[in-house]
């Protein structure tokens, strides 16, 4: 121990008046020594970089010193040029072009990918400029993954083709004229798109498609308009296999494109065109990831004739997923089999209770995992593999919204108690009691895809055509159980007490605008009652567009859209069924008359 302290104090002497430049060299000509292995030092290079961090990058050899520790991060290689006002830092595959000012000023930064001519990129300029060196070297890290494939320069160059060829068809396959279903163009082509939202990939980057967006994310989207892309992403990339697979190297849809029923291209078969077998395949990154059931894994697997790997998968009861994924697990992380049960505060002071049944939802079909790659080897797969993964959101989206962080405690009492149960892989039933019957009612919710939501209400004496149309569209409007229970209680209400139902008009008028109605009270994560507002609760803004969103006859039957939000969301009692102003089209109900389910809520009535 003493000897270890003599060393330290020798150390600290022999190198206390040392510049902190020499310490820098004295590093960097340790991690230039040749050693065993090709790997550079981890203790070192984390040495440089904590030094580097220490200090204020002011002179041109402190800039390149801290580009220079960057690129061996990201296992790149730099150099200087002779001129010195140069840096470059170069991969395999691509390399950057830093254009250095004398007092250590970074004057431009350009990027030259596989093939192409090095083009200034601003973002990446801005980035040095404003000394932002994590967010640069992240995005370093994203260019080098872009071509994380194993072997050769060649294969590399070859799967760096594919993918651009793949990029360019799925672009022509977006621009393919096709029928609009929604008034606003952008959500549109992300609920409606043969490719979703597409964006093109660029700076590390990959090409980016948006393809599912809740109407809850599209007013999260308005509310803040600086939060960036909201909904379901994916990113297209390409990635290892253990086997080869033939890629497209060439167009696969011929000029002029001929189309089939569907709207979509005639694909020329890979061995009619240019094409190679190839140790990996294309993948989409899903972000998040999304919770799956067993039956849309297999689908997918079906489309593509690609096996998402098993040890990729941790299956799980599903309402565990959507728990974890939402956060809402409250530190448990496995499923205990027993029920779990949410409180949903909405506006009005309103609060409902729902309860996912253990043992309902521990059946072997109801199992899934967190899917985060897909992969596929043609782009005739991605449309259909979009719409698998829309018609899996509906689903997540009526099954979330009837989970939060408020668990029920002695104190307050539901307006409405439900139980939710799974009827099918895309389908379930929200039975619930109406306070003023002695009956039971099951509203049943079927999932045939993304935008054919139908569902059917076992309730006494509700046979209406009206009634029909009225769930339907506020369902479809607003992706959630707890508002669309809301609405039809206070609709069956008024049946049972013989009051006259409002008529479902065909416009709506923007001088009939009112302020929003209070926001209510919420329900704190012990039960209790807080004067907070019940839209943040449930992951909503509270803003004059959310609040006047959220005040209409789903919420509350005398309040109207408000003119800027009418475009999105119509009044559910003045639904506008002219389909180029509504943008959530309505989809058809069944009402029945049935008793069921007697023995589900004996502890909720």
């Amino acid at each position: 121990m003493v000897g270890s302290k003599s060393i330290i104090s020798d150390l600290h002497s022999k190198y206390a008046e040392k510049t902190w430049n020499e310490t820098f060299k004295l590093v960097r000509r340790c991690m230039d020594k040749s050693r065993g292995d090709t790997k550079p030092c981890e203790p070192l290079i984390r040495c440089l970089k904590i030094l580097h961090e220490a200090l204020n990058v002011s002179s041109l050899s402190a800039m390149v010193s801290r580009l220079e520790i960057m690129a061996k991060q990201r296992g790149m290689g730099s150099h200087l040029s002779p001129t010195e006002t140069t840096c470059y830092l170069t991969a395999d595959m691509f390399y950057l072009e830093v254009l250095l000012l004398p007092g250590g000023e970074v004057e431009d930064v350009k990027l030259a990918q596989h093939g192409e001519a090095p083009v200034s990129s601003e973002s990446l300029l801005q980035l040095l400029k404003s000394k932002k060196f994590e967010e640069f070297s992240v995005k370093l890290k994203g260019l080098f993954s872009l071509y994380s494939i194993p072997g050769e320069n060649e294969t590399k160059i070859k799967v760096y083709t594919a993918l651009q060829f793949l990029g360019k068809d799925l672009q022509k396959i977006s621009h393919l004229p096709r029928a609009l279903r929604e008034c606003n163009l952008q959500v549109d082509m992300i609920l409606n798109g043969r490719i979703g939202y597409l964006t093109a990939g660029s700076e590390g980057i990959p090409m980016t498609i948006q393809y599912y967006i809740s109407p809850s994310d599209i007013l999260l989207e308005m509310s803040d308009s600086e939060r960036g892309s909201v909904g379901q992403l994916a990113l297209v990339t390409v990635g290892p296999t253990d086997s080869t697979h033939k890629l497209q190297m060439a167009s696969v849809i011929p000029q002029p494109p001929q189309l089939d029923a569907q709207g979509l291209p005639l694909f020329s078969p890979l061995c009619e065109v240019l094409s190679e077998m190839m140790p990996a395949c294309f993948q989409l990154k899903l972000q998040p990831p999304l919770p799956m059931l067993s039956s849309f894994v297999e689908k997918l697997s079906q489309i593509t004739d690609v096996a998402i790997a098993d040890a990729d998968l941790q299956w799980a009861p599903f309402p565990q997923l959507m728990m974890t994924l939402l956060g809402e697990n409250g530190g448990n992380k496995t499923w205990d089999g027993q029920d779990a049960h949410f409180l949903v505060p909405l506006p009005g002071k309103e609060i409902h209770s729902y309860v996912l049944p253990g043992a309902a939802w521990e059946e072997a079909a109801l199992r899934g995992a967190l899917v985060s790659t897909i992969p596929f080897t043609h782009p005739a797969h991605v449309p259909a593999l979009l719409e698998l993964l829309r018609h899996q959101c509906a689903i997540n989206t009526l099954l979330a919204s009837c989970i939060t962080s408020l668990r029920p405690s002695p104190g307050p009492v539901c307006d409405l108690y439900c139980e939710v149960l799974p009827e099918s892989g895309s389908s379930l039933s929200v039975t619930f009691h109406l306070s003023d019957s002695d009956s039971l009612s099951v509203l049943l919710v079927n999932v045939a895809d993304s935008r054919k939501l139908t569902c059917s209400l076992f309730a006494v004496g509700s046979e209406s055509e009206s009634m029909d149309e009225y769930v339907s569209r506020v369902l479809k409007r607003c992706m959630s159980i707890p508002v669309t229970m809301r609405a039809l209680n206070r609709r069956l209400s008024k049946r049972t007490c013989g009051e006259a139902l409002p008529a479902c008009s065909a416009t709506i008028s923007t001088a009939d605008v009112s302020p929003a109605s209070p926001l209510p009270m919420s329900c704190e994560a012990d039960g209790s009652l807080s004067s907070g507002s019940g839209l943040e609760s449930i992951g909503i803004p509270t803003t004059s567009s959310t609040a006047a969103v959220f005040s209409q006859d789903a919420m509350g039957p005398d309040t109207t859209a408000t003119a800027a939000e009418s475009a999105f969301c119509l009044s559910v009692a003045e639904v506008n069924t002219n389909p180029t102003a509504n943008p959530y089209p309505c989809a058809s109900v069944c009402v029945y008359s049935h008793w069921m389910h007697n023995n589900h809520l004996p502890e909720l009535i």
